[in-house]
């Protein structure tokens, strides 16, 4: 089963580091259920640090997990650990191999408290 049921629509903004969804998207998490992505919503995919290998290693890996993740956060519906957790799933489910998509959720354990928002853990 693919749990991401629509393709991922989106436009390369002026600023030339942000994406704007072009239609709503959506994750099947396996305890949470759809969550949805409005159309609209702005995201810079996964932050990676520019650093030659890091970006070479993660950069242009886990588009779709990284949109959700970043609309999970913004939005503060869940915790964050939970948050987090979508995040894992999501690009483990999108075919990312293991050791990478560990790396991008280190990544976001350590340095992702600042990109979350206040509101976690209101019902979706």
């Amino acid at each position: 089963m693919d749990r991401f049921p629509h393709p991922l629509q989106v436009e390369l903004q002026h600023d030339r580091k942000t994406w704007r969804l072009l239609a709503p998207f959506s994750y099947l998490d396996p305890e949470l259920g759809r969550l949805d992505v409005p159309a609209g919503f702005e995201t810079d995919f996964a932050s990676v640090p520019r650093w030659p290998l890091i970006f070479i290693l993660l950069g242009a890996y886990g588009h779709a997990a990284a949109t959700v993740h970043d609309w999970l956060y913004a939005a503060g519906r869940l915790t964050r650990r939970d948050a987090d957790r979508v995040f894992l799933d999501a690009l483990r489910s999108s075919g990312i191999a293991r050791w990478r998509a560990w790396l991008l959720w280190a990544g976001v354990r350590l340095a992702g408290r600042r990109a979350y928002r206040s509101g976690a853990g209101t019902s979706l």
